[in-house]
């Protein structure tokens, strides 16, 4: 795991095996609640599915989990510290050496080769060129898409944009991946192939993964799944146990 040194160093809540929770969040843009009471919780390794319909909430839930978005009022706290108590440049250093972001349609910077943006999230940590870019190279391999090592995302298929956008967020080795509708500009096969590759290296390096989608045929690789609806998280596994 790198570091970049700006980030204070702190131990996991051993007690609970939690590594990034939420507890009450609540988040309101204009008059519009977009989260009333939220509360989340992930372990190590862990894929959580994050479910609920347009507007839910489950997007602006994952922003403010990554530390995007400050909540109005609520704790997100991560590896046992709170996420508010760290600066704005504690925050995006937090952004860089511990979490990896995967979004829709994968965001690639055009003016780069694939390796160029797999390896970009290094490059902005401090790594040295070609050891950033050996690194991304191992994962874009891992995720089927060396051979387009050198191609301008303009000149590759939306199911290779989507593997190195995976392989971009992985390379760094984070300890929570964000993936906000990883597939939904995807068709079903390449869709299919995205998931599967990253569960996989997820649970290899013992990721844990904040999943948004709306697809039950994603949400299946989960290991559990969370409903928001009206602003509020529902853990369908602790709702089923009651039953």
């Amino acid at each position: 795991m790198m570091s970049t040194g700006t980030v204070p160093a702190a131990d996991p809540t051993a007690d609970t095996g939690v590594l990034l929770s939420a507890n009450g969040l609540r988040k309101t843009y204009g008059t519009t609640p977009a989260l009333d009471g939220a509360d989340f919780a992930i372990r190590p390794g862990e894929i959580v599915a994050v479910m609920g319909p347009s507007g839910s909430g489950k997007s602006t839930l994952l922003h403010c989990l990554a530390g995007i978005v400050p909540p109005d009022e609520g704790q997100v706290r991560y590896a046992g510290r709170e996420l508010s108590a760290l600066s704005d440049a504690e925050r995006s250093a937090l952004r860089r050496s511990d979490f990896g972001f995967v979004f829709q349609f994968g965001q690639l910077v055009p003016e780069l080769t694939c390796l160029e943006n797999a390896a970009l999230p290094l490059r902005l940590a401090g790594t040295r060129r070609k050891e950033a870019e050996a690194q991304a190279a191992r994962w874009l391999e891992r995720l089927e898409v060396d051979d387009v090592r050198h191609h301008r995302p303009g000149q590759v298929s939306g199911g290779q944009g989507q593997r190195v956008a995976v392989a971009r967020a992985l390379a760094g080795m984070p300890r929570v991946v964000f993936a906000d509708e990883p597939t939904g500009a995807l068709d079903s096969l390449n869709g299919e192939r995205v998931m599967q590759l990253l569960t996989e290296a997820a649970r290899e390096t013992q990721a844990a993964v904040v999943l948004v989608t709306h697809e039950s045929r994603v949400a299946a690789y989960s290991d559990r799944e969370i409903v928001v609806r009206d602003g509020r998280a529902r853990d369908m596994s602790a709702m089923a146990g009651t039953v």
